[in-house]
This record gives C-alpha cells, sequence and structure tokens, in this order.
C-alpha cells in the first residue's frame, strides 16, 4: 500500500506556494543511486514529513489523492513526489494507478520526476503520461546518462549536476543543459519558471548537488557507467 501526502500550499521557497506532494518511500526503486546516500528528502524537515507519511501516520491512500488532484482549479500548476516515485513494486510502474493520476490531472499542469527507467516496461506508461499532460522528467545521474534518456524519447530529461556546475553547457552528443534558475536565483521558483511541466522541451534541466549529502550526488555524477 501507498500513502501520498498533499500540501496544498507548499512553504518551500524553491518550490514556491503551489500544490506539492509526497509519497511513501516503499514507491522508490532500489536502483536509485541515491537510496544509499545523496537523496536530499532524507534530511531535514522534509525526511521527518516523509518517514510520517511512509509509516502512514499522514497522508491519503490512492483514491484520495486522485481526488484531491481533481479537485484542483483548471490550469492549477503542482509538483508530485518532492520525495518518493511513481506507485510501482520494486523498478515497476502501476499503469493503472497512473492512469488514474493522469485523468485526474486533466486539465492541470501536474509535474514529477522519477528514477523507474531501468525497467523497459515503463517506457510505455512515461511516455503516454507525458502525452496526456501530465509532465514525467526522467532522472539522469550524469550527462551521458542523460543522452541515453534523451534518446529513448519518453519524456524530459533532469539530471544531477557538480557544485560548480556553470549555467549552461552541453552533453557528450550536444543537447543543452540548463541549470535549474532556482538554484541560483532569489527571485525564481518552480511557481514562477515552470520549465519543468513542459513535457515536450528538448532542453535538459539539470540540479547542482547541494545539501548534506552534496559529497555523494558528486560521486554518482562522476562515476562510470557500465
Amino acid at each position: 500500500m501507498y500513502s501520498v501526502a498533499l500540501t496544498l500550499k507548499s512553504a518551500n521557497v524553491k518550490t514556491g506556494p503551489i500544490p506539492v506532494s509526497i509519497t511513501s518511500a516503499n514507491s522508490c526503486p532500489k536502483s536509485c543511486p541515491f537510496n544509499d546516500g545523496g537523496c536530499y528528502a532524507k534530511s531535514g524537515p522534509l525526511a521527518i514529513h516523509w518517514r510520517k507519511v511512509t509509516n502512514g501516520e499522514r497522508g491519503l491512500d490512492w483514491t484520495g489523492f486522485c481526488e484531491s488532484i481533481a479537485a484542483l482549479p483548471q490550469g492549477q500548476l503542482w509538483r508530485h513526489n518532492a520525495a518518493g516515485d511513481l506507485v510501482g513494486d520494486g523498478e515497476s510502474i502501476d499503469p493503472k494507478a497512473l492512469g488514474e493520476l493522469v485523468l485526474a490531472n486533466m486539465g492541470k499542469r501536474g509535474f514529477t520526476y522519477t528514477h523507474k527507467t531501468n525497467d523497459p516496461k515503463n517506457f510505455e506508461w512515461i511516455k503516454s503520461a507525458n502525452q496526456w499532460g501530465f509532465t514525467v522528467n526522467v532522472s539522469a545521474n550524469s550527462l551521458d546518462h542523460a543522452d541515453e534518456l534523451a534518446a529513448l524519447d519518453i519524456g524530459p530529461v533532469v539530471t544531477v549536476l557538480p557544485i560548480d556546475a556553470p549555467t549552461k553547457q552541453t552533453t557528450p552528443n550536444g543537447r543543452t543543459v540548463v541549470t535549474c534558475p532556482a538554484t541560483y536565483k532569489d527571485n525564481v521558483s518552480c511557481d514562477t519558471c515552470k520549465l519543468c511541466a513542459v513535457s515536450n522541451r528538448s532542453t535538459i534541466v539539470g540540479f547542482p548537488a547541494h545539501g548534506n549529502a552534496k559529497a555523494k550526488v558528486q560521486t554518482v555524477f562522476f562515476a562510470k557507467r557500465g
């Protein structure tokens, strides 16, 4: 079972005052390289909230969550999963649950991120969600990995970056990577930028390592892929 908490007005300055959800930790794939360190959601106030959602102390069941999303105003920008991933066992995505969320999001501007790209069975569901207006960004661990995911053509790509990454660069295959402006501009948030909510963009959005786990994030970024 999965628990999902929805905050209708986020207090996070980088997100801005938009609705933001959190899904219990059992939604995260074991293949995520940040499970053993580097996950920003495992420290600070967010970690405390996430643990309570994971333990079932807070949050809604999936049906209740989708009903809450359907009730949001038309055109509302919202972020799914400040912590957690798309629901489904292990590396898989539950297509029925994702379909229910896509329907609930109709007319809204929901966006999220997923590390569930190791199972090719997920590609169809991710691409379909993007085509139907729920933006699922696929998460890369390096610039090489970003090229690999972009070549799948299933959705927009984001990637982690080193601490000192420039605001604009290119991948080894020449794709444009822009650093999330909310990470270096005080007057920008998800609420004002909205780039991660654009499902058909070709630009890759990068997030520099930050917080207590930034050293681990950099280790993952510079690691050689097999």
